[in-house]
């Protein structure tokens, strides 16, 4: 299946196809295009739009589209709803929320400084959310914070 979401992605735009990719759609594929043709490209290529206004996979409230797909898909691995809470506050700018989101905004950051093409920042950046899946294991485990 198609998804598609605004260009230059960041936080909650790279969390969503990692999300759809490995508990939603295995064979996802992703395209970015500017905000203004999001909604339009969708309708034209059978996409699904997500992380951009008027798509029904959006913020809503206090929930970014990563959590808002969670909940969509009731998925409920504890591991994926620890992840959450980063990704929340790392997106919503709320850094003090949780103690891992400074650094995740602070590696987002990095990331699309060092590779503005989407596709790739999204492949280079998996590895990272993996990692950060498999920290959210250990910590909802209750040996994941102890370093």
């Amino acid at each position: 299946m198609k998804w598609i979401t605004r260009s230059h992605v960041h936080v909650d735009r790279v969390a969503c196809p990692w999300l759809i990719t490995r508990f939603i759609d295995s064979d996802a594929r992703f395209l970015f295009v500017p905000k203004k043709r999001v909604l339009e490209i969708a309708e034209k290529e059978g996409a699904v739009a997500f992380d951009t206004p008027g798509a029904e996979l959006h913020h809503r409230d206090a929930l970014c589209t990563f959590d808002v797909i969670i909940k969509e898909f009731e998925l409920t691995d504890p591991a994926l709803l620890r992840m959450a809470r980063v990704i929340n506050a790392a997106d919503t700018n709320r850094l003090n929320a949780d103690p891992l989101a400074a650094g995740f905004e602070a590696i987002a950051v990095g990331f699309g400084l060092r590779y503005p093409d989407d596709q790739e920042n999204l492949e280079r950046q998996f590895e990272v959310y993996d990692a950060l899946y498999a920290w959210c294991r250990l910590d909802v485990a209750g040996s994941g914070s102890k370093g």
